[in-house]
């Protein structure tokens, strides 16, 4: 099994049909549990679908999980499942797989960040949508890097979390040979997906045998996914 994401053109109550937006949405079913970072669904325990919704720039509600959580019942996902959400279009999905493992990304790089900053340095996710410098014919850059990652093979909940790490050093390396100097964005969000099944996996560091798979397929994807930013940023 591998990731099949299905994409959805969304008009929510606050906006209009021409600003109709991407939500991909993965069923995943029974017998699989993760770990993801997310908002919706966030920790360890069972995962049964995924959704990445795509939201507008000017997006306002003050309720995410709640929202998440409307447009999980909009498309008839059912039990416990993981909501992300992000400025980046959605249809731009990029997909990888290597060795049994798949990974999926969409990446925005607005506010690209290092993730130590210098305390002083304000939030760059509070940074202005549109750049007083910018032309008017690119009045938005959106950002978010949302990672889902698909693991054949079980693993301990101390390998779910090595994993994690796995694929934050993997996206990181990849925005660097992309030619962005940073770590992330603030709003990153991850979620990894393991069979309930099966003689767990202690190790998935990224010389392991599925944290190294972890590792490459996040390095595709997110290079894919940034050098399109590029291309995006030249247009």
């Amino acid at each position: 099994m591998s990731i099949e994401l299905q994409l959805h053109r969304d008009v929510t109550a606050d906006s209009a049909p021409e600003r109709a937006l991407t939500t991909a949405t993965w069923e995943i079913g029974p017998g699989w549990r993760g770990i993801s970072s997310a908002m919706l669904g966030g920790g360890i325990g069972p995962i049964g679908w995924v959704i990445n919704a795509q939201v507008p720039g000017d997006y306002s509600r003050t309720d995410p999980v709640e929202h998440l959580g409307e447009l999980a019942d909009q498309h008839g996902m059912r039990g416990r499942g993981v909501g992300m959400l992000t400025a980046a279009p959605v249809a731009n999905s990029f997909q990888a797989t290597d060795s049994g493992v798949s990974a999926s990304a969409t990446v925005g790089l607005r506010v690209p960040t290092w993730a130590a900053a210098a305390a002083e340095v304000p939030d760059p996710e509070l940074a202005p949508m549109v750049l007083p410098d910018e032309p008017a014919k690119a009045p938005y850059r959106p950002g978010t890097i949302n990672i889902t990652v698909q693991v054949p093979v079980a693993l301990t909940d101390a390998a779910l979390v090595n994993a994690v790490i796995t694929v934050t050093e993997a996206k990181t390396q990849a925005l660097l040979e992309a030619g962005y100097p940073a770590t992330g964005t603030a709003s990153d969000a991850v979620v990894i997906v393991v069979p309930e099944v099966g003689e767990p996996e202690v190790f998935a560091g990224p010389r392991s045998q599925w944290g190294s798979a972890v590792a490459r397929a996040v390095h595709a994807v997110v290079l894919a996914g940034a050098h399109d930013y590029t291309r995006q940023l030249a247009d």
